[in-house]
């Protein structure tokens, strides 16, 4: 009898989670496709230093490359989600978004990386800032930046969303008697 009231209150969660989870994948979207839009059209032009793209800094490449894979597997995995067959693979989604967040993790720093240079340079190596030639670029580049953290804190959810669905399939281990009587002791 117990169980299955345990059952039944998780089950009423299962509409909740997939709403949810429905929910963060189709933010991740445009999200993703606006990052990479503001990072691919960013350029700016200095008559003194020359002009500055996007394709000049491996990283924000690396950025792109990144965005459009989550937006890729995002889009999928909508879609995967009604599908019955596949979302009985719950350790499918359980792996993707684990990888697809250190993949964003990732990118995320190596910008974090090249922002902090560009606003304040490394006096060691004699590189000085930049931001305040190309502000215009610095700052669509902290926009792209802002906008996959979100898109990284969406996947931080979607991480642990598909973690309870994945262990939520096993029962807890339970304890023998003797085990129970050690305990106590």
């Amino acid at each position: 009898m117990r169980s299955n009231l345990e059952n039944n209150s998780s089950n009423t969660h299962i509409p909740i989670l997939k709403f949810l989870d429905c929910s963060l994948r189709l933010s991740v979207v445009p999200l993703s496709v606006a990052t990479i839009w503001i990072t691919v059209t960013n350029d700016q032009e200095n008559s003194t230093y020359g002009t500055i793209k996007f394709s000049n800094l491996l990283g924000l490449k690396y950025m792109v490359f990144i965005s459009a894979i989550c937006a890729g597997y995002a889009f999928v995995a909508v879609v995967a989600s009604w599908f019955k067959y596949l979302v009985s693979k719950a350790w499918i989604f359980f792996v993707s978004d684990q990888i697809v967040a250190y993949l964003m993790v990732t990118s995320g720093a190596a910008v974090t990386e090249i922002l902090y240079l560009a606003y304040y340079g490394d006096q060691k190596v004699t590189w000085s800032e930049t931001c305040s030639s190309y502000g215009k670029f610095c700052y669509k580049m902290k926009v792209a930046l802002i906008l996959h953290a979100l898109v990284f804190c969406c996947f931080i959810f979607l991480a642990v969303i598909s973690a309870y669905r994945v262990f939520s399939m096993f029962e807890p281990p339970s304890l023998s008697s003797k085990e129970g009587e050690e305990e106590r002791t």
